[in-house]
């Protein structure tokens, strides 16, 4: 993780969810949009309303300051404008109590002065006579992404009604892009909409007689103004345009009161919006949100069983193997295998397959699963030589769900969880510990044993019986460290001693090691540099070389220095890149969809991982929350992932696993996508307007093509076959539903809604 993290509330509050910035009447704001000065210097002076910036240069405020000729690296940059604030804006506001300076975001600290006043640092406002240091900068959690907010009394003297105004921005960038860069940039008058709370809990329904009931809150937070007004709610089909529901609610919520709206509308196997648009009766600004409805695309699991995917396996000569068959189905079930090479035995039992093998060479097993309903048999290959990691690694993180309040207790509970939800019946099988383990670097405690060896906090009692825990239930045991002295959350690392902690990691049964660069940048002198990213990966690479058993590698920098081209040559199985991800479509849909330079270097061993899976219920921490992404973006994401051969690691709460993610995370013929053994990466074959064709070469000669659909509404749209190399008559199959769609000739038409995704894959036919 680089430490970017959104802070997201549960809660959805409408009054930061403008979609119209006009009141009626006066002008209502003061855009900042142009006239900033800009400079690539430090200095507090520069914060002077007197000071002379005539030699400073123009700057646009709707890119970063990298994107228009300066540095990328580490350092300071200084914006001033000169506004006059007219008293006209308070005069003619209905709410006349604070003023509010707008000012998009900022990449990644910042502190803001008024006339030489500091009054905002990093997304909060300060006290009157707050003194400006250095400390603002000297933070692991960077707000890149948050917008900058800041308000002050209307009486406050340090503004200049009808005045000359100098407001000054100190700008420090860690390094990569910085500056100022959303572009929204004004200051504003807060309007009654300020005070209104809209708790709609996205994605959270209840389903009875087939029927789908929402429940949402209205929260008046104002002490002496009271909200009158309307709420109208419609529930809409994106596929076939029919309206479900429409309802208009009367509003008079008086004040520190709220009122709850239900409603109920038809279930639907199909891409679903609610939209909300409230109407203030004093002519003030409307306000509008949307969220999806869950859908389930997949189809009930059979009884009988069914192997499902990986199909390959590897592991090097003479390390313990543990593989268990991915086989869904009743239980109990029996397995058998037929060709397992000497030193491997299986639990007839649990379907776990364990024990050495000594010599290399790849062995097609002939395995069976049965049950009182049937049986299935297929074939895994196993491969035992050089390579592991034969197809992306499929697991749980901490990371997006515990962050560093991650305990021992709550680990287990997912690897439990991988078993009694059937997580483990579909492939997924690494349980991976991220940061908050060791001890905290500022902690008295000693951070080592006196021999050298890593020291666990009190929320880890004892790692060796987490590992040999996760074990006995046939997954695997992942675990986190950085290359510098502390990790991103300040606990101790593996700086000095990665010998001796790959050597703990092994002792305690790890499969899989997440090496993320955290404190070791701040001893580099340009991130970006491949000379001296190389060093700390190879280390700790042939470290883990030495240990009695094989560890998948994963390499955390972020992409810095185009790893993808380096990454194996250091022993990478998988390397990120990109930052981290976080459950927004903007966020999600970056990452995704900018991953085509990277895509030929993946394949088996060596993969590229543009970070987590974030559905479900995420947050880092206690306060945990259902994923922004809509159902339909949860689909593209998945889809997107699978399409790419990307490591699929689940950042959510596993006790918590509703049946809409479940739905997700266990549909075999989009999982088989993923861990297709020829391991060939997807890229974009056309791009047309906001449609994006995404095709990946599969093993069986077949093809799997995704049709996403970028844009702000559903579309139809028609695929000419020719354009992906499809020249004969082909099937086509509807992997989501798991259902064939028919013979088709020249032309594939499919309706996609919304920042959705059309998968399917392609049987040639004679």
């Amino acid at each position: 993780m680089i430490y970017r993290i959104q802070i997201f509330a549960f809660i959805v509050t409408l009054s930061i969810i403008f979609l119209c910035l006009g009141q009626t009447g006066e002008k209502s704001l003061v855009e900042l949009k142009s006239d900033w000065k800009f400079i690539n210097k430090d200095n507090l002076e520069f914060a002077r309303p007197d000071y002379n910036d005539a030699n400073w240069k123009s700057i646009r405020v709707d890119k970063t300051w990298d994107k228009q000729g300066y540095s990328r690296n580490e350092g300071f940059g200084w914006y001033r404008i000169k506004v006059v604030i007219p008293s006209s804006l308070k005069e003619n506001a209905f709410l006349k109590d604070s003023l509010i300076f707008h000012l998009g975001k900022i990449d990644d600290f910042d502190q803001v002065f008024l006339n030489g006043f500091l009054i905002g640092e990093n997304c909060k406002n300060v006290h009157s006579g707050s003194k400006p240091s250095n400390a603002f900068k000297n933070l692991e959690n960077s707000y890149w992404n948050e917008e900058r907010n800041y308000s002050l009394s209307v009486n406050d003297p340090r503004i200049k009604w009808d005045q000359e105004n100098v407001l000054a921005i100190r700008v420090y960038n860690w390094g990569g892009p910085g500056g100022v860069y959303s572009g929204d940039l004004y200051i504003s008058m807060p309007d009654i909409s300020k005070y209104l709370e809209l708790e709609i809990k996205p994605g959270i329904f209840t389903t009875h007689k087939q029927m789908i009931n929402k429940k949402i809150l209205l929260k008046n937070k104002a002490s002496k103004y009271t909200i009158d007004g309307t709420l109208e709610v419609t529930v809409k089909n994106n596929i076939t345009g029919n309206k479900l529901f429409t309802k208009n609610y009367s509003l008079h919520i008086k004040p520190k009161k709220q009122m709850e709206i239900a409603f109920d509308f038809p279930e639907t196997k199909q891409s679903t919006t609610i939209k909300y648009e409230v109407n203030f009766d004093k002519g003030i600004r409307s306000i509008k949100y949307k969220e999806g409805v869950p859908y389930i695309l997949t189809p009930p699991k059979k009884p009988q069983p069914q192997i499902n995917y990986p199909r390959v396996y590897g592991e090097r000569v003479g390390k313990p193997f543990l593989f268990r068959i991915p086989a869904s189905g009743k239980r109990p079930m029996k397995f058998s295998a037929q060709g397992l090479p000497t030193g491997l035995t299986l639990d007839t039992e649990t379907g776990i397959i364990s024990g050495k093998v000594m010599q290399k060479g790849t062995y097609d097993v002939k395995i069976t699963a049965q049950n009182e309903l049937g049986k299935d048999q297929k074939t895994l290959r196993i491969v035992i030589g050089d390579q592991i990691a034969l197809t992306p690694p499929m697991g749980w993180n901490s990371w997006n769900v515990w962050g560093l309040s991650v305990t021992q207790d709550r680990v287990y509970a997912a690897a439990k969880a991988f078993v009694e939800k059937g997580l483990a019946d579909h492939g997924w099988s690494y349980v991976n510990i991220d940061d908050g383990w060791e001890i905290y670097g500022e902690s008295k405690e000693p951070k080592r044993k006196p021999n050298g060896e890593i020291r666990t906090n009190k929320k880890f009692p004892d790692m060796k019986k987490l590992g040999d825990d996760i074990h006995a239930l046939g997954l695997k045991f992942g675990i986190y460290s950085s290359p510098g002295p502390l990790t991103c959350g300040g606990y101790t690392a593996s700086y000095g001693h990665e010998f001796q902690d790959a050597q703990t990691f092994a002792k305690w049964g790890v499969d899989f090691l997440k090496y993320d660069l955290c404190s070791y940048r701040k001893m580099m002198k340009d991130m970006h540099s491949v000379d001296e990213l190389i060093p700390p990966y190879q280390k700790m690479n042939k470290a883990l070389q030495k240990v009695n058993r094989d560890i998948v590698y994963s390499l955390c920098e972020y992409g810095l220095g185009k790893v993808w081209e380096w990454g194996a040559k250091v022993g990478g199985n998988l390397w990120r890149t990109t930052g981290d991800i976080w459950d927004s479509w903007d966020r999600m849909a970056s990452i995704g969809f900018n991953q085509e330079q990277a895509a030929p270097y993946a394949g088996p061993g060596h993969w590229n991982d543009p970070d987590m899976l974030v559905v479900g219920w995420v947050g880092w921490g206690e306060n945990l929350h259902y994923t922004k992404l809509t159902p339909d973006e949860q689909y593209t994401h998945i889809s997107l992932w699978a399409l790419l051969s990307a490591p699929l690691l689940i950042g959510c709460d596993l006790q918590r696993l509703d049946d809409f993610t479940l739905n997700l995370l266990t549909n075999d013929e989009v999982l088989a996508i993923d861990q297709d053994p020829l391991g060939k990466q997807a890229i974009p074959v056309i791009k047309d307007g906001d449609i994006q064709v995404y095709k990946k070469e599969l093993a069986d000669g077949c093809i799997a093509m995704g049709i996403f659909n970028l844009g702000k509404s559903t579309t139809k749209y028609t695929l000419n076959l020719r354009k992906i190399g499809i020249e004969q008559k082909c099937k086509i199959r509807d992997l989501w539903r798991q259902q064939d769609l028919g013979i088709f000739g020249a032309t594939f038409t499919t309706i996609i809604p919304e920042h959705g995704v059309t998968l399917v894959k392609i049987f040639k036919t004679k």
